[in-house]
């Protein structure tokens, strides 16, 4: 197995013909191996909201009629100088993370109950304190995605990596599926099927306040009866849009995900969230620049077109861990 940037470089794979539209004999143009490939014409209904208007999804689908391809899992962030793995407890900018840590190694003895302050800070790499980072979007599963990340670190995340930001309509339609489910698993809210609505939140655990300190980077790394609240990537098995024979995963809860916003907007919600509107719910009460413990990201792509001619249908990094030289174990999840 490759770096953490192994994926990303990926050529792209060929399969036979998708039918429909194309030729007989024209081969299907497929994703890179840890992106899925979201087909708009086969969800099988538009949806309609209650009072009879038309839904985001159905007004997403009147917009987006295109193939494109979708991160399988939230990403994680890795270094574009080396390819070490950016911390995801802390902000991807040396100067904020720098003192992000040095303020909660003082104030942690000050807030919270007796356990909350002797929980110690995730650890903050030297190298990370010492240059400036370019981060770069890597999927992998079972890793703990970056959280602290603004708009505008996510669209250059994504770009770095060849890709986008996904639009609120690619979004929307992605993480119905192809049933055009209001939630990834089906029409109706279940508890526990995703991470989100979680019984805890972790600024009201270490700081008595759920409003307060969210840029601790503690936050986390919180655990409630002995689970963490914040899970790896597609830890949560029911939490799946379904495209055919494969699936995206967690586009409802864990992180809140940056969408393409002129002025910042991100969807899905988070792990501690209070929302059942799943695969509906958005925000744009945030600008691009903000950032706290809850946003990370998740990439879309165009559909690839021009050479063809590297077949990688085989290689499984965009869904396996891996630990290259370099990357140790901190993007693990616990």
């Amino acid at each position: 197995m490759g770096s953490a940037g192994d994926a990303e470089a990926s050529g792209l794979a060929l399969s036979g013909p998708e039918g429909g539209a194309a030729a007989a004999d024209a081969p299907e143009l497929r994703c890179p191996p840890e992106m899925v490939k979201v087909s708009p014409a086969r969800v099988e209904r538009a949806g309609i909201d209650p009072d009879g208007k038309e839904s985001w999804l159905g007004k997403s689908l009147a917009t987006v009629s295109a193939p494109y391809c979708v991160d399988r899992f939230e990403a994680m962030l890795v270094d574009g100088h080396g390819g070490e793995v950016i911390s995801p407890y802390y902000a991807p900018r040396r100067r904020t993370a720098q003192q992000s840590h040095a303020h909660w190694t003082s104030l942690r003895h000050e807030v919270g109950g007796a356990e909350a302050r002797a929980m110690e800070l995730p650890l903050l790499p030297a190298w990370e304190r010492e240059r400036e980072l370019i981060p770069r979007a890597a999927v992998r599963r079972g890793v703990v995605p970056n959280g602290h990340v603004n708009g505008h670190e996510a669209e250059a995340a994504c770009a770095r990596a060849g890709k986008r930001l996904c639009s609120a309509e690619e979004w929307r339609i992605a993480c119905g599926g192809q049933e055009g489910w209001a939630f990834p698993y089906g029409e109706s809210y279940r508890a526990g099927a995703c991470n989100v609505f979680r019984e805890a939140h972790p600024a009201a655990v270490l700081h008595g306040d759920a409003s307060r300190g969210h840029d601790d980077p503690r936050l986390n790394t919180v655990r409630h009866k002995g689970k963490p609240l914040l899970r790896g990537t597609g830890a949560t098995p029911e939490c799946q849009s379904r495209w055919g024979d494969d699936a995206v995963f967690d586009m409802v809860g864990n992180l809140d995900e940056w969408i393409a916003h002129d002025k910042g907007s991100f969807a899905g919600g988070f792990y501690a969230r209070s929302t059942k509107a799943g695969c509906d719910w958005r925000t744009t009460a945030h600008v691009k620049g903000y950032a706290d413990y809850s946003t990370g990201l998740r990439c879309c792509a165009q559909l690839p077109h021009g050479d063809t001619s590297g077949d990688t249908s085989g290689d499984t990094s965009g869904d396996s861990p891996s630990t290259s030289p370099g990357e140790s174990t901190m993007g693990r999840a616990p």
